[in-house]
């Protein structure tokens, strides 16, 4: 195996994306390369980090030991009667495999969260003896590895997975009316798991809470309206682009490590303003209030609210991104400001005021995407501008047509004059190049605000570039978690829903954080796709007796599934015990 790498241009500017290549040797001397992961854009560091990982595997491989199996004939001595088992190898059957490296994977990280136990203490086994804490163990560990609905989970997914010989249990532990039952349960431990998410990230990962990043998201339901007047699915704006369907306001707190803290779930119908006077609340009473700065988009906070976080004792210290308009209405003053370097390619400025700061960075990667951005959409608008000229339409056709070149292109619609033509006359337009200046000089600008006025520009610069760690956490969500859309019609089981998916986010935090130190480059979801290769087959031996010895094993790691364990320094467990059934009555 080797380091592979290949070069794109993107916006541009060119990336060079890795991959770890086998070569395979096929028929007739034919040697295939065979994709074993894909890691992205690393850093030169990383690169030598893997390749010495390579190099050690593959000088190290350790040999295979042989295993003699005694067939039925086969006389042992000198070992009493009762202890021998006589083996019919001919008749040796594999049944059932599924995939086990995953949910043992799960497991692992689940545990070293300390979730075991936290849940144990509150769920203890119910009367009948249902296990709810290996209930909801099971629902956050279907929704990381393979997510769908509870039912697909009861019907399918538990059986074809190793979940019952990992946890020790069968099918009951999957029953369906369990599984709906366990979200009913959920809702009055939701502070004490965010207590617990504070000491575990603390004791793991040494994260700090000395900055806290907010943004919100709007998952959508699939039912039909109209609902009780209580209900949080109401209609309001859709992030997802799905005005048709209703949804919910969900705000996340997350560090600047990316570990997910809280969360809420908010009426859909719920402004963006209205959602971060609540949220200070409830993250003051455990944490407090000093030294804590919070970063925000454009749009979450508005001017009262930032009014009253500067008014506070202790003041609540903040960084926002601000609307486009704040930034022409401060050029004048900013332009009197010299540029200072905060990194390569990258300047800021900083407009002092009295209790705030306004910082204007400047950098020529954002430009390059910015005009990319711009010039895309404008060349399309300008070649349907093109195709209309000539055509012979009624206005109203042109009209229509028109505005729908307008609504697939609107920021380029800006940049371009077209005044409606009179009757007989063609159409006619042209570049408004006073914006098409003013716009090329704002590409690659964006205008900070902040009353933490001790830092330096730089500082506050690199700061806000943590807020891509809430977004990314809302796309582990929306993707990999698929989060939306939700079909739950209760309302305590959609607030149970998110419960469980932002249980099954903060497992995948772990297991990013421990990537990203021990095997950079690597996703979450490739590393389970990965695990899942590794299978757990049921070996049945019948015996001379009419009994039956049953080994459940899982296949020893492939060498893909080695390069794995290694740098996260994972130790697979022993293979469970073997069992043997009772003699078979004989039918007469």
């Amino acid at each position: 195996m080797f380091l592979r790498s290949t070069s794109r241009k993107k916006n541009g500017k060119e990336h060079r994306y890795w991959s770890i290549v086998e070569n395979k040797r096929c028929a007739g001397g034919k040697v295939v390369q065979r994709h074993v992961f894909y890691l992205g854009e690393i850093n030169d560091q990383q690169q030598t980090a893997w390749q010495k990982s390579l190099e050690i595997y593959e000088h190290g491989q350790t040999q295979s030991r042989t295993v003699a199996w005694f067939a039925e004939d086969r006389v042992v001595e000198e070992v009493p009667d009762c202890d021998i088992v006589r083996i019919r190898l001919s008749e040796l059957q594999l049944r059932r495999p599924r995939p086990w490296g995953a949910c043992w994977l799960f497991c692992h990280a689940y545990s070293q969260l300390g979730l075991d136990q936290f849940w144990a203490q509150r769920w203890p086994p119910s009367r009948k003896g249902t296990r709810w804490d290996l209930v909801l163990q099971t629902l956050c560990a279907y929704r990381l590895i393979d997510p769908g609905s509870e039912w697909r989970l009861h019907r399918q997914w538990f059986e074809q997975s190793a979940r019952a010989d990992l946890l020790g249990e069968d099918l009951s532990l999957a029953d369906r009316h369990k599984l709906y039952e366990c979200h009913d349960f959920l809702w009055e431990h939701k502070a004490a798991l965010f207590d617990h998410w504070t000491e575990r990230w603390k004791d793991l990962f040494n994260a700090k809470f000395d900055g806290l990043l907010y943004d919100l998201t709007s998952p959508y339901f699939e039912s039909e309206p109209p609902f009780p007047e209580e209900d949080k699915r109401k209609f309001g704006y859709s992030r997802d682009k799905r005005p048709d369907c209703v949804p919910v306001v969900l705000g996340l707190i997350v560090t600047p490590e990316g570990f997910p803290l809280a969360y809420e779930g908010l009426a859909g119908n719920t402004s963006d303003q209205k959602t971060l006077k609540s949220f200070l609340e409830e993250i003051e009473k455990p944490y407090g209030k000093a030294q804590r700065i919070w970063l925000m988009d454009r749009g979450v906070p508005t001017e009262a609210t930032l009014q009253e976080m500067q008014a506070s004792d202790p003041p609540v210290l903040y960084l926002v991104g601000t609307p486009k308009g704040r930034l022409g209405q401060l050029e004048g003053q900013l332009a009197e400001v010299s540029w200072e370097k905060a990194r390569e390619a990258v300047e800021v400025k900083l407009l002092p005021k009295e209790k705030e700061v306004d910082v204007l960075a400047k950098s020529l990667e954002r430009r390059k995407t910015d005009r990319a951005i711009r010039r895309r959409p404008l060349k399309k608008l300008w070649h349907r501008l093109g195709e209309l000229k000539p055509m012979k339409l009624k206005r109203d056709t042109l009209l229509m047509r028109l505005g729908a070149a307008r609504q697939a292109a609107p920021a380029a619609w800006r940049l371009v004059k077209i005044p409606l033509p009179s009757r007989g006359q063609k159409l006619a337009f042209a570049l408004r190049k006073d914006k098409l200046r003013e716009v090329r000089r704002r590409e690659g600008q964006y205008l900070l605000r902040s009353n933490r006025t001790d830092r330096a520009p730089a500082q506050l610069w690199e700061f806000y570039l943590l807020l891509v760690q809430v977004e990314q956490a809302f796309k582990h969500l929306k993707g990999d978690l698929s989060i939306r859309p939700i079909f739950h019609q209760q309302q305590e089981r959609i607030e149970a829903h998110i419960f469980v998916a932002f249980l099954a986010c903060c497992v995948q935090a772990s297991l990013g954080r421990r990537l990203k130190d021990l095997a950079p480059g690597l996703s979450v979801r490739s590393v389970l796709e990965k695990m899942a290769q590794m299978q757990m087959i049921d070996v049945h031996l019948p015996t001379t007796d009419g009994r039956e010895v049953i080994l459940s094993r899982y296949t020893q790691p492939e060498a893909e599934q080695k390069l794995l364990l290694e740098p996260l320094r994972l130790t697979l467990p022993s293979q469970p015990p073997p069992k043997i059934t009772a003699k078979q009555l004989e039918k007469k």
